[in-house]
């Protein structure tokens, strides 16, 4: 990991997630807030509002996992604005 994640880690994290009919928000306890387009992550916009307000946040707020759609996101990830596909592409070639 390099030292800016480090620090990104190390600074914040997650407290909230909320959901417009375009957006993914991620409340962070710096009292920021990032929206990030849902387009970013095919399975969170299409899953049912339900299934999108089903989130846990987890690692000491570092990731959010969504049970019904067997989704996980790290909040760096977010922030830094990693596309799903991107993420998919990189696990595949390393």
């Amino acid at each position: 990991m390099n030292s800016v994640a480090k620090k990104l880690n190390q600074e914040f994290f997650a407290i909230n997630v909320f959901f417009t009919d375009e957006v993914i928000g991620i409340v962070l306890s710096d009292g920021r807030e990032v929206r990030v387009p849902l387009d970013f992550y095919p399975r969170l916009k299409n899953a049912s509002s339900t299934q999108q307000n089903n989130f846990e946040i987890i690692g000491l707020g570092t990731c959010i996992h969504w049970p019904d759609i067997d989704e996980d996101l790290s909040v760096e990830g977010i922030i830094l604005g990693l596309k799903q596909f991107n993420i998919v592409f990189l696990k595949n070639y390393q």
